[in-house]
């Protein structure tokens, strides 16, 4: 069964950080085979917290994605994010 990040952003302090941090994510997620589903783009909050950005990423299974979350090389592209960005993410299996 598939299984998806499902990351909502609440806040973004510095978006030359969020590039820096795309630009190092982008390598982790395709060595597990994740895919981007969904980067941004027009949204509309319809329900609870505004939020200025969505990125939904889909993997073959609910242990590529911990492994990917749990890569070095993915914690070196998060960290990036400290003090930058407030979001919510969360793994999810799902069809």
């Amino acid at each position: 069964m598939k299984a998806y990040w499902v990351c909502i952003y609440e806040k973004i302090k510095n978006s030359e950080k969020l590039k820096e941090y795309a630009a190092k994510a982008k390598p982790a997620v395709e060595k597990f085979a994740g895919k981007f589903l969904v980067r941004g783009g027009k949204n509309r909050t319809t329900d609870g917290i505004k939020s200025p950005r969505t990125v939904v990423v889909e993997f073959p299974d609910y242990n590529s994605a911990m492994q990917c979350y749990d890569s070095k090389e993915y914690q070196e592209a998060h960290d990036i994010l400290s003090g930058h960005v407030i979001r919510h993410h969360q793994i999810v299996e799902g069809d």
